[in-house]
C-alpha cells in the first residue's frame, strides 16, 4: 500500500496550485483544445452515469459530494433536493464553487476544504467520488471503503481509472495533459484486485462494476459499492 497522505498531498497541491485554472476553463463552457475537449466530454458523460446510479428524488437525503472539484455534481444533486456536503482538498477549488453555486436550490449545499472522508462530516445516505479515488493503489481504496462504510446507509458511487493496455501506455507516456500541468499519476485498476484489497482487509459489502466511459483521452469505470447491513 502506498502512504495515502503522501499521495494525498500530492493530489492537494497540483489542484489547489499548478493545474486550479485548468480545471476552473475545463470545467466551465469555455473553449478548449482538442485533448482536453474529450476530457471534458467524458467527464459530462461519466458525471451522468453516476448520477443516474442514485434516486432521481433526492429530497431529505445527506449526500457526501467526496472530492467535488468545482462543484457540478454536487449542485446537480442538491437540484434533486439533497442536502449536499461538498468536500474537496484544494481551497481554490471550492472557492470557484461556491461562486459557481445558483441562488436558490431545493437543497442546500456545505462547502467544506479537506479530507473527503474525514469523520468530521459524518453520516450520509449517498457518497458521491467522482475522480477522487483514482490516484490511489488497491490497497488504499479498500481503506477508503472501509472508512466510508460506518458511515454509509444507501449507495457510495466512484471512479476508477480501467486497467488495459492502451491505458497504461497512455499513462506511461504521460500524455493526459501537457507537462506544465499534468496530474498526478492516476494509478489504472481491476475490479478483482479492489475486491481482494478489500477482501484481505476485512472490509465488508458488495462492489459492483457498473460500466466504463471512454471518449478520447477519458476512460473511466463507474463503480457502486454498498456496505453491509
Amino acid at each position: 500500500m502506498t502512504d495515502y497522505l503522501s499521495t494525498r498531498n500530492r493530489v492537494e497541491g497540483y489542484f489547489d496550485k499548478s493545474a486550479t485554472k485548468v480545471w476552473e476553463r475545463l470545467t466551465s463552457d469555455a473553449p478548449v483544445s482538442g485533448v482536453r475537449a474529450t476530457v471534458r466530454a467524458g467527464r459530462d458523460k461519466m458525471r451522468a452515469l453516476m448520477l443516474d446510479q442514485l434516486p432521481g428524488d433526492l429530497t431529505g437525503a445527506r449526500v457526501l459530494d467526496a472530492g467535488c472539484g468545482t462543484g457540478t455534481a454536487a449542485i446537480a444533486m442538491a437540484q434533486r433536493g439533497a442536502h449536499v456536503v461538498a468536500v474537496d482538498i484544494a481551497p481554490q477549488l471550492i472557492a470557484i464553487a461556491e461562486e459557481r453555486m445558483p441562488a436558490n436550490l431545493p437543497g442546500t449545499i456545505q462547502w467544506e476544504s479537506g479530507d473527503m472522508l474525514d469523520p468530521l462530516w459524518g453520516q450520509f445516505d449517498h457518497i458521491f467520488a467522482m475522480d477522487s479515488m483514482i490516484y490511489y493503489d488497491a490497497g488504499d481504496i479498500a481503506d477508503l471503503l472501509r472508512r466510508a462504510g460506518p458511515r454509509l446507509s444507501g449507495r457510495m458511487v466512484f471512479t476508477l481509472p480501467p486497467k488495459t493496455p492502451m491505458l497504461m501506455a497512455m499513462y506511461s507516456a504521460g500524455k493526459l495533459f501537457p507537462r506544465a500541468d499534468r496530474s498526478p499519476q492516476m494509478v489504472p485498476q481491476r475490479a478483482s484486485n479492489v475486491r481482494s484489497a478489500m477482501e484481505a482487509a476485512h472490509v465488508g459489502g458488495a462492489l459492483t462494476e457498473v460500466d466504463r466511459v471512454s471518449t478520447g483521452f477519458y476512460k473511466s469505470t463507474a463503480y457502486v459499492y454498498e456496505a453491509p447491513a
